[in-house]
């Protein structure tokens, strides 16, 4: 790949794709199984894990920001976003590792005070690992199509790394209950290190534009100025967040759905194992949607036919059993894939907007303000099912739950982030930018540059 090619090579596809197969692999164990780790292996209480998952979110409100900032004025021989990832690799290991470990105290505060710190490592290092990779998106090609094409190379590992982790953790595991600390811990460990090679591959991979490298950087002032000035963002930002919080959501209590609703705890590998498959198979789908359509009608489309399912979900009678939840989670999966694809292909577009008004390029601020975002609303909703679940008296590792805790976990599985998803559809619905203006934005740019090379 050159500086100047726009349409990208398949190495160059495959080399960045893979990053996000460590990324996800990792963020999707943390989703998935931290918070039934911390209430059913090491036995906090509900209600002070919602604690400690809050600190550790909110902490990390500034760390995004910062880190984009960066590396928008870094310079070097690597690149701008190149160096986070290759001294970032190692810390990100090590501050894994110890959110899985189970130390030995008996006091439920001390605890919550480890598992908070534990977090605010955690979500410190990853953000110096992933904030840069995801602001290369913009920077590896600017034709709109392509980027699609490349995001659909990316989410085909992400949606793998994700698989990985549903599936694999838990077979080793078992249960998650006290006795398989030691397990949980050398399944951390695993996850830590194999979730870095990816990223190996992604830095000697991959080659930042040059042509953006001696642009003068704008100071942060400026940069939070544009990007709440740019229309197309914050529409494309609230797309992501409503989304991306009703997923996290969803994938948060899925395992107490499948344990305490559906007694299907031990089928969990097989049903997690069609939701990614069904996902990963409809990226081709759904990259095509975008390409015909455009980003805007096909993520609306997707999203219409995931409420639809998600409100199955909440309602579906335990007596239907495993193949009734199976064939939801394959269609949960399709919906999957258009989360996967769609929400993070908007993100793109919104550069060039910004740079046609302003002048200027702040892709780390962009992509630093979109996982700032999502961690607010991260940080707030699933404390908040943390609570729900103390409010409706929740017992870990009950055999029968209280009536209310069940009724909380069917709320929380369905009906709850749906109405994310049906704000996010509205959102969708007065998306400015589609494909015809972003053409056009793209032949003014050009115009200009061909300008400013004379």
């Amino acid at each position: 790949m050159t500086a100047n090619t726009e349409h990208l090579s398949l190495r160059a596809k495959l080399m960045y794709g893979v990053g996000d197969a460590g990324i996800n692999l990792a963020d999707t164990m943390v989703g998935l199984l931290f918070a039934i780790f911390l209430t059913d292996v090491v036995g906090l209480r509900p209600g002070l894990a919602a604690i400690a998952l809050f600190i550790g979110r909110t902490s990390d409100y500034l760390n995004d920001p910062i880190i984009g900032y960066l590396s928008d004025r870094t310079r070097s021989r690597w690149g701008r976003r190149r160096p986070f990832i290759l001294f970032g690799m190692l810390p990100f290991a090590l501050a894994y590792m110890l959110l899985w470990w189970k130390p030995p105290f008996d006091s439920q505060i001390a605890l919550a005070i480890y598992y908070s710190v534990a977090f605010v490592l955690y979500d410190t290092t990853a953000t110096i690992l992933y904030m840069p990779y995801f602001a290369m998106t913009p920077e590896l090609t600017s034709d709109y199509d392509e980027r699609t094409k490349l995001t659909t190379f990316r989410m085909a590992f992400s949606i793998l790394g994700a698989m990985i982790a549903f599936v694999v953790p838990l077979i080793i595991i078992g249960t998650m209950s006290p006795e398989n600390a030691s397990r949980v811990m050398a399944v951390g460990a695993g996850v830590a290190f194999l979730s870095i090679i990816p990223m190996i591959l992604v830095f000697f991979g991959t080659r930042e534009r040059v042509e953006f490298q001696p642009k003068e950087q704008p100071t942060l002032k400026e940069s939070l100025k544009a990007a709440l000035k740019n229309r197309p963002f914050l529409f494309a930002i609230g797309i992501f967040l409503l989304t991306w919080t009703a997923l996290d959501v969803l994938q948060t209590v899925l395992l107490y759905f499948l344990k305490y609703r559906m007694h299907l705890a031990a089928d969990g590998d097989l049903i997690f194992g069609l939701l990614f498959v069904s996902a990963l198979v409809s990226l081709p789908f759904w990259s095509w949607a975008s390409s015909h359509w455009d980003k805007r009608r096909a993520y609306i489309g997707g999203m219409i036919f995931l409420v639809v399912v998600m409100v199955g979900l909440g309602f579906l009678n335990p007596s239907w059993g495993l193949p009734a939840m199976g064939l939801l989670s394959a269609l949960a999966g399709v919906g999957l894939g258009a989360i996967q694809l769609l929400t993070w292909a908007m993100i793109p577009d919104a550069v060039e907007w910004d740079e046609l008004q302003t002048g200027q390029r702040h892709e780390g601020m962009f992509y630093s303000l979109v996982t700032t975002f999502r961690k607010v609303g991260v940080s707030i909703s699933i404390p908040l099912v943390m609570l729900m679940l103390e409010w409706t008296g929740y017992v870990a590792n009950a055999e029968t739950q209280p009536h209310n805790a069940i009724l909380g976990i069917q709320l929380l599985i369905g009906p709850i982030p749906a109405v994310c998803l049906v704000f996010g559809i509205i959102l969708a619905a007065f998306y400015p930018l589609n494909r015809a203006r972003h053409a056009e934005l793209r032949a003014k740019l050009a115009e200009r540059h061909a300008q400013e090379n004379q």
